[in-house]
Parts: structure tokens; C-alpha cells; sequence
């Protein structure tokens, strides 16, 4: 038996130490140090409202708000309260709690295409739980998923089908085929390529894009997401909306309300529970109702049975930020800065002369900046510098996520950033970008080859 080296860890970077005992250093890739620049700080240490403090004792205004899972702010009092509140009552009981009752009976009330719901602690044990009530109903085996958005589930059906495919059996690979966001023909032609083999298909309702509108032959207007359900309900195939990031911050029904659209089954997650782990998934009793065990004589289905599912601290969390949710228009707070930010981020841009490789877009709610080279591919080295540069400046930006606490004073804070930032981008641009990065580039999470 091979024994690792278990080197002493008093002199080592905390960058050292948790590659020694975490692989990829952290327990998100998305955490992991090939995403931030060479001066990000390696480890952070706590947070309150829309700032971060690393162990090293820096300060920054957050951007990256906990992988989107964090809408309010950081420790928010309320939030906190009811969740230890929950804790007090016991956390995790013998049977069924009052909070996980009261926690489906909200979700079910609020959500309008939502008859049953089942929760878990990640977004990805909530879509493959989706997929595979989706295979029970039909009984059929492929999953047509969208090509443009980024990430559904560690389980093989989805990394199956992206370029790390290590370790994953080729015939879970075939299992899953793509299909293009905003382009009805694609998913069409993947339907006819593969005819009655599909038991469903899972899209975000948004991401970078919005549902386009398009004119049909009969003369009604309608958007990406209902010819979606359309060519659903047309084959019998389970329409799947993951709302893990939608939900919440589009609007309080989902952003399946905003785009008229009544999926069989959706996902959430992320700010259900401002950074307590709770998702979800739910949908239409027909299918939910697989996982029952209250339908004598019928097939049994092992839906979604976990130990920790139903935590009260969790739950009772999901229950205050609903209230909170409701009772500040946290919503239209978010929308609203986000139309600021952009507008902001694309002025800096455009005052450096760099608008054409650098600009903020996407939906305001949950924007993105993208820098492009002068053919439009992704420019690694160019959007490593910025962050390298902002954080100089006090602001870890490595994505736009937005949060209730970020206010007119952080919006000043970061147009300052903003400012010095973009300016040593545009010497980059002009001078070379390896002038003025002081470590290696990031990289894409999918991929191949480390």
C-alpha cells in the first residue's frame, strides 16, 4: 500500500496544504486555484454582507457571493437566526420534521407548475433526480441537454457528455446528446436523429442568453423556452427546467413564470437558502408521485432518499429568506444593480478603448463580462489580468453575482476598481498582456488535460 507523503505543514501556503488533503484543493472546481489569478487570495477565512476577509488579513468586495448561492448577503442576521433556531429544535429527527412540511407547502405554494417536491442538499443530486423520474415515465434512456450552459450534475449522465469523460462508461457517454440554446431546429434534429429514445430534456431558462422571440406560421409570438414545451408535449418527452440559478432572482415564481413557460419538472438551489445547502427538486404530481410509497400496488421508484435531505437548520434558512425575499423586493434590488453594474463595467471598457475586447452583457439579474481577442475568441489571458488588477484594487470579481448587499457604496467602490483595472488591461492590450500578469492564466473548468 502506497503511502503519501505527509510533509509537515507549519512552513506550507494554505494553497499547499490543500492540495495535500483535497484533490483539486478545494470541494468545487470552481473554487480550485486555475480559476483566480496568481495574487487571489488561496484561502478566505469569513464574510459579512458583500465582503470577504482571506486569512491573511486582505478585505474585498465579493463578486463571486459563494458560487451564486448567497442573494442576500453574507451572514445575514435573519437568516441566521432562523436557521439556529433550527438547530435548537434538533436539526435532523427520527421522522418527518414541521419545518420540512412547511418547507414543501412553500415551495409548492409559490411555485405554480410545482405539485410535489423533494429536497436535497446540491443542485446536482436534484437534476439526476430529475432525470431519472424523467426515465421512469417514459422508460426511455437519453437525456438531450443544452450545449451553452455550463455545468448540470457531477454524475456521469452530464460529465459523460462534456471533455473529461475519465472514468465514466462509454455507454452512459452515448446517453446524453446536446443541442443549441435559442435554436429550435437543433433540438429537432436531434429528435428526429433519435426517435422516441428521449425521456427528456434539461435546459436552464436562462443563462448568458434569454429566450429569443420568433413569429410562428400561424402568426403568434412566442419565445425559445415554449417552442421547447411545445416540441416536448409533441413526443412525450419530460421538459426539465433546472432553475438552480434562476430561481429566487428572476422572480419569486422562477424565471419560468417571467417566460411563460410550465415545465414537468425543475430543479433549485443556490439562493433558496442564502448559502445554506438546500435544493430541490419538484414538478408535476404525475411524475413526482413515482417516488411515493403511499400508491398501493404500484412499481416502486428509489427516488431521492438522503440522511440529511430535510435538515432543519437548512430548511428553516429557506424559510427566512423567503420572508426576506418577500419582504425587502430583494428581486427588483438585484435587477436593478445589475443594469447599473453593466452599464458601469462597459463605460470603463469603453473609456480605456477596449470596448471591443472587453464588455459586460447577458441579463441584468445575473450578468457576465466577457474579453475576446479581435476574432472574438475567449481572451484567458486578458480576463486573468482584469482580475488580477480589481483585486489589487480590493474586489474579487472572478464572476458576476449579485447579492441585496451590494449597494450605492459598493457600486462606488467598484467603478473605482473598475477604472484602474481597465486601464492596465488597455497597456496589455497594446503592449502585450504577459508585461503585466504576474502568474499563469486561467483556465476552463472542462477540460481535457490538467
Amino acid at each position: 500500500m502506497l503511502q503519501d507523503d505527509k510533509t509537515n505543514s507549519a512552513t506550507a501556503s494554505h494553497s499547499e496544504r490543500l492540495h495535500r488533503v483535497i484533490p483539486g484543493g478545494a470541494h468545487t472546481y470552481s473554487r480550485g486555484d486555475d480559476q483566480y489569478p496568481a495574487n487571489a487570495p488561496q484561502i478566505l477565512e469569513r464574510a459579512k454582507g458583500a465582503t470577504v476577509w482571506a486569512a491573511d488579513g486582505r478585505s474585498f468586495l465579493d463578486y463571486g457571493m459563494a458560487l451564486r448561492a448567497v442573494s442576500i448577503g453574507y451572514s445575514e442576521p435573519a437568516i441566521n437566526e432562523a436557521a439556529i433556531q433550527g438547530l435548537e429544535a434538533g436539526n435532523n429527527l427520527t421522522r418527518a420534521s414541521v419545518i420540512e412540511l412547511e418547507a414543501a407547502e412553500r415551495l409548492v405554494d409559490m411555485i405554480d407548475s410545482v405539485d410535489m417536491v423533494k429536497f436535497t442538499k446540491n443542485g446536482s443530486t436534484a437534476t439526476s433526480a430529475a432525470v431519472k423520474l424523467a426515465r421512469a415515465y417514459t422508460g426511455r434512456d437519453l437525456v438531450a441537454r443544452c450545449a451553452q450552459h455550463p455545468f448540470f450534475s457531477y454524475d456521469d449522465w452530464f460529465i459523460g457528455n462534456t471533455p473529461i469523460t475519465k472514468g465514466i462508461p462509454a455507454s452512459a457517454i452515448e446517453q446524453t446528446k446536446s443541442f443549441a440554446y435559442n435554436d429550435i431546429g437543433s433540438l429537432e434534429r436531434l429528435i428526429a436523429e433519435h426517435p422516441g429514445q428521449f425521456a427528456c430534456v434539461i435546459l436552464e431558462p436562462a443563462s448568458t442568453e434569454t429566450p429569443a422571440t420568433f413569429i410562428e406560421p400561424d402568426g403568434r409570438e412566442v419565445n425559445y423556452l415554449q417552442q421547447v414545451e411545445a416540441l416536448c408535449r409533441k413526443h412525450g418527452i419530460v421538459f426539465i427546467l433546472d432553475e438552480m440559478i434562476t430561481g429566487f432572482r428572476w422572480h419569486l415564481k422562477g424565471a419560468q413564470h417571467v417566460y411563460g413557460v410550465t415545465p414537468d419538472l425543475c430543479t433549485f438551489g443556490k439562493a433558496m437558502a442564502n448559502g445554506f445547502s438546500v435544493a430541490a427538486v419538484a414538478g408535476r404530481r404525475e411524475l413526482m408521485s413515482l417516488g411515493s410509497i403511499d400508491r398501493v400496488g404500484q412499481e416502486r421508484l428509489f427516488l431521492l432518499s438522503t440522511t440529511h435531505g430535510a435538515e432543519m437548520c437548512g430548511l428553516a434558512a429557506y424559510l427566512a429568506t423567503m420572508d426576506f425575499l418577500e419582504r425587502y423586493d430583494v428581486v427588483d434590488h438585484l435587477w436593478a444593480y445589475g443594469v447599473d453594474l453593466q452599464a458601469a463595467i462597459n463605460a470603463a471598457a469603453e473609456h480605456a478603448g477596449i470596448a471591443k475586447h472587453f464588455y459586460a452583457a447577458g441579463p441584468a439579474v445575473s450578468p457576465y463580462y466577457a474579453t475576446v481577442t479581435g476574432e472574438g475568441a475567449p481572451w484567458m489571458e486578458l480576463r486573468t489580468l482584469f482580475a488580477q488588477e480589481m483585486i489589487k484594487q480590493g474586489v474579487l470579481m472572478p464572476w458576476l453575482a449579485l447579492s441585496y448587499r451590494h449597494g450605492e457604496a459598493e457600486l462606488e467602490k467598484t467603478r473605482e476598481a473598475l477604472a484602474h483595472a481597465m486601464e492596465v488591461c488597455a497597456r496589455g492590450v497594446a503592449e502585450g498582456i504577459d508585461k503585466y500578469l504576474i502568474g499563469p492564466a486561467i483556465k476552463p473548468v472542462f477540460r481535457r488535460f490538467n
